[in-house]
Formats: C-alpha cells, sequence, structure tokens
C-alpha cells in the first residue's frame, strides 16, 4: 500500500485559556529502504513522495552514478517502504556513512565528502531575479500549505521553474532534484536553487554537484558551507527576502538595476558614436 505525504491526526488545543478538540494533517515521516543491485545500502527518513527521483539524484550526488541511462531497473516495493535500483555496472557500497546536520539525520558516504567538483563558471545574474525567485518558491510550496512541517526547494533557469520538491528533510529536496533532472533529461544550462533549508556543507555540495551557480535560502548558511561556495565559485544567498538579502560569497556575479541602466547608457554612447 502506497504510503500518502500526510495524516489526519487529532489533537487536544489550549486556546483563548479553555481547551478543545481538534484535527489537522500531519507530515508523514516514513522509513525507505535503498538496495543497490540486490544488496541493502541505507534507509532514508523522508516524506514518501517522489521516492524513485530521491533514490536516483541521492546515488547521482554521491557520485555513485553519472546518468540515469545507468540505471537499468528501478522497483519501489507494493508498501513503498523500499527502492530496488538495479545498475548495468557493478557498484561498491561505500564503507563507511557519515551523518550529516541535515533534517532527520541525513547521511553520506566519506568518498563524496573528498570529491572534488569543477568550479561554477561565472554569469552575471539580476539580483531582482534571485529575490522574485525566492516569491516563486513560497508560490509552490503546494505540500506546505496543506499541513506545514515541510521544506520545499526549487531549480530554477531564472525564468522558469524546471523542478521542484517538498520533503521533511532539506537535503532530501535536492536529492529529488536531482532525481528528477536526470529522469526528465533536464538539459544543462544555467541554473539557481532556492529552498527554504538552512544551507550545510551536505547541502552545498549536492548543489554544486548540479551545477547551480546560485543557491539561495530563507535562512543562514554555515561556515563550511560559505568555504565550499567560495572554492566551487557559487554565489551563496541567505535570508532572502522580497527586497534584501545577504550575499557571503562571489556577489560579482550578481548586478544591480542601476547596473543595468549604465550598461543600456553605454550601449546607447556607442551606438551613436557609430
Amino acid at each position: 500500500m502506497k504510503q500518502l505525504p500526510y495524516t489526519s491526526i487529532q489533537y487536544t488545543k489550549f486556546s483563548n485559556h479553555r481547551w478543545e478538540k481538534s484535527s489537522s494533517g500531519i507530515i508523514t515521516e516514513a522509513s525507505v529502504g535503498l538496495s543497490v543491485n540486490g544488496e541493502s545500502w541505507l534507509n532514508f527518513m523522508c516524506t514518501p513522495t517522489q521516492l524513485e527521483a530521491l533514490a536516483v539524484g541521492f546515488l547521482y550526488n554521491e557520485g555513485v552514478i553519472q546518468t540515469v541511462d545507468e540505471v537499468e531497473v528501478m522497483r519501489p516495493c507494493d508498501n513503498g517502504d523500499n527502492l530496488d535500483v538495479w545498475l548495468n555496472h557493478t557498484v561498491e557500497k561505500p564503507a563507511k556513512w557519515r551523518r550529516t546536520s541535515g533534517c532527520t539525520g541525513g547521511v553520506t558516504s566519506d568518498e563524496a565528502q573528498q570529491r572534488t567538483l569543477p568550479l561554477v563558471t561565472v554569469e552575471k545574474t539580476p539580483i531582482d531575479v534571485v529575490l522574485s525567485s525566492m516569491d516563486r518558491l513560497f508560490e509552490n510550496q503546494e505540500l506546505y500549505r496543506e499541513v506545514r512541517g515541510v521544506h520545499c526547494s526549487i531549480l530554477t533557469d531564472g525564468e522558469k521553474i524546471l523542478a521542484q520538491a517538498e520533503d521533511i528533510g532539506r537535503h532530501n529536496t535536492l536529492d529529488k532534484i536531482a532525481g528528477i533532472s536526470l529522469l526528465e533529461r533536464i538539459p544543462p544550462g544555467k541554473r539557481m536553487i532556492v529552498t527554504t533549508g538552512r544551507i550545510s556543507s551536505e547541502m552545498l555540495q549536492k548543489a554544486a554537484r548540479m551545477g547551480a551557480a546560485i543557491l539561495v535560502s530563507r535562512t543562514s548558511p554555515s561556515s563550511m558551507s560559505i568555504e565550499l561556495a567560495e572554492k566551487f565559485g557559487i554565489t551563496l544567498i541567505g535570508y532572502a527576502r522580497r527586497n534584501q538579502c545577504n550575499v557571503y560569497t562571489h556577489p560579482e556575479r550578481l548586478t544591480t538595476p542601476e547596473e543595468w541602466a549604465l550598461q543600456a547608457v553605454e550601449v546607447s554612447v556607442q551606438t551613436s558614436e557609430v
């Protein structure tokens, strides 16, 4: 039987100096196993939606696979508590998993932590595009509007949303986005990730693995994520709101309306001289 992303519960509420019976939806936290080539690898603590994307994205972000073409068979169990992934090649199970600071106790392998990622190329992006993307994130929090208690992340090119995911674990949302990108064969290009979750080191590494030049959060980064963002050439932004944000690394990638106006004037002058 397929697990639902949330369930209805009854509880006792204290309000206005009195007790009353109430009910609401509560986000589901489920343990979903991952088996690779018939061998049990780990258990995700997650919201049981987009599980195929979660499995594929996790394997990609961990460097186990490079493309979705390496996945021969992917089969969720009938009760939704395990995902069997068979690859078209042998793969060695990581010898040691490291517990991360992610919600619900995320894990990553020592090999993934030590992997060297390519530097992200610098491409100018208007700051207004970055700030408006946070509004688009909030507009697309469908599960959050239903029950709260869940994180949301989107992958955007600055104009349209390429992929989105919600989960009780913030790190799971990025694995799901990576999986969606692979399964739907979203082509490489300009990429920005916007999330409700705190940016820790594993969040930054997942964003770098997906080639995101800009990583935006409504809350804070950690000290290690700032170090990694500087190293990988990622513009790391925290506390993003409608008209303000904190830029922790590579602010040179962002342009302001005043700079656009100046560029327009320069182009006009050059044209008139010709």
